[in-house]
């Protein structure tokens, strides 16, 4: 069934004409050119396509084009803000969690999710949230550490990384995009 998908991906406006029942990480990827949802197993248990739709984790690749009209997608590019790396995602930079990075987009925003609703979430509520984002080169308990790390700095991002390593835009520690360690940077983003 053809059908012109409106919705909003990372703030702007787009638009699809093709069929409503397709995937919207096929969207994502293919006609917008975003990566850093990766294609996975295809059946929305592995974790790598996740994205937030209206600020909730879902896999992408089980998400139909249709499910999407008129809501907020935010993909892995779009976390940042204003040059500035999110949280989660300057805590994994931090910690230097990614190994061949091709979990750490899905894990960022399941942990991005994670702690926009819960902003303290104790070790078992961050094992629940991230249960079925699978990383093969087994980072979890670094990945664990980076949400537990990320959480304060939700709340005080200057003062929570007063100790790290690094001087950006956001004071003592805080780096800004791609500042600092450029390719480790990129590989939080997005990786193809």
């Amino acid at each position: 069934m053809e059908q012109q998908v409106r919705l909003s991906v990372n703030g702007i406006e787009r638009e699809s004409a093709g069929a409503a029942d397709r995937s919207l990480l096929g969207f994502l990827r293919d006609d917008l050119g975003l990566t850093g949802a990766k294609t996975g197993c295809g059946e929305g248990a592995c974790g790598v396509c996740t994205v937030l739709v209206d600020g909730a984790a879902v896999q992408a690749c089980v998400t139909s084009m249709h499910d999407v009209v008129g809501r907020l997608v935010t993909t892995v590019e779009g976390l940042a803000g204003a040059g500035t790396l999110h949280p989660v995602q300057q805590a994994l930079l931090d910690l230097n969690v990614a190994q061949c990075g091709y979990c750490i987009p899905g894990m960022v925003l399941g942990a991005a999710a994670l702690l926009a609703q819960e902003p303290e979430p104790d070790e078992h509520r961050i094992r629940a949230a991230l249960n079925g984002h699978v990383c093969r080169c087994g980072a979890y308990p670094r990945i664990l550490r980076a949400v537990q790390r990320a959480s304060p700095l939700l709340r005080h991002p200057i003062a929570a990384l007063g100790s790290g390593s690094g001087a950006g835009a956001g004071g003592p520690g805080r780096r800004s995009v791609g500042q600092a360690c450029p390719d480790r940077a990129q590989v939080l983003r997005r990786t193809v």
